[in-house]
């Protein structure tokens, strides 16, 4: 439930123009539901600014189309990560207004305008990460924020990310996506002061392994304080962005 959904309830009832009996039905899947195969946390706007997402790999299009029939019965947004064309095909007939982005293997359904946010910039080395990119692209608009995607612009032609600086500068957070060796953060932030993500990601020939050489680049990066998320995902580096600036307003 959202923040502002719970507030009017109470208020509705401190108003006497709710029963508390119908408003504790209201809150009956607080803080989740039980679906016997899962249960979705509905609490989790409430704790963290926004709701669970489903991560669809190993699940059952029927175990996804359930947990996203809670979901957006409960009033929230919906983000369903990892999901295959197939099993969109199952839940997108069942689910009013979604919208599904196969490059990133996500779908989105927003039921509820989020908050205006900030610009967020997305890099990528090169064009094979960008369907993680997509997937970030896709997770920082429905949280309310505004991507500006820069894609292919690797150090194997260094003055394509330098020529990209100004844009770089008037993000508020910049999400790098790097596969083979991952260098591009270190010059990402080398050339900015505001917070950068890294995303290594599995692109590379042999000894790349599968962006573990890109992992521990990023993490060995020589420009101080980037921040550093696992391997292809998108999903974790847009809500690492969103933390950031909900931090940078106050937020809880």
């Amino acid at each position: 439930m959202r923040p502002d959904a719970l507030l009017e309830l109470l208020e509705s009832v401190a108003r006497g123009d709710t029963r508390s009996a119908d408003a504790l039905e209201k809150l009956r899947t607080l803080p989740y539901e039980d679906l016997e195969f899962a249960r979705v946390d509905h609490h989790r706007t409430l704790r963290q600014g926004w709701p669970e997402a489903i991560f669809c790999e190993g699940k059952a299009a029927e175990e996804i189309l359930a947990i996203s029939q809670a979901i957006y019965k409960s009033g929230s947004n919906l983000l369903a990560t990892r999901l295959s064309p197939d099993k969109f095909d199952v839940i997108g007939k069942r689910i009013p207004g979604i919208r599904y982005n196969e490059k990133g293997r996500i779908a989105v359904a927003i039921q509820q305008e989020p908050e205006k946010g900030h610009p967020v910039a997305v890099l990528t080395a090169g064009t094979s990460d960008i369907p993680v990119a997509e997937e970030a692209i896709e997770t920082l608009r429905s949280l309310g924020h505004d991507p500006d995607p820069i894609y292919d612009v690797g150090v194997a032609g260094i003055h394509r990310v330098i020529a990209q600086e100004e844009r770089m500068r008037r993000a508020r957070v910049i999400l790098v996506l790097a596969g083979m060796e991952g260098a591009l953060v270190s010059v990402v932030a080398g050339l900015t002061s505001v917070p950068v993500v890294g995303v290594p990601t599995s692109i590379g020939y042999g000894t790349a392994l599968g962006g573990m050489t890109a992992l521990f680049g990023m993490l060995n990066s020589c420009a101080s304080g980037v921040t550093v998320v696992n391997i292809d995902n998108g999903f974790g580096a847009a809500c690492a962005a969103h933390r950031i600036l909900r931090s940078s307003q106050g937020g809880r």
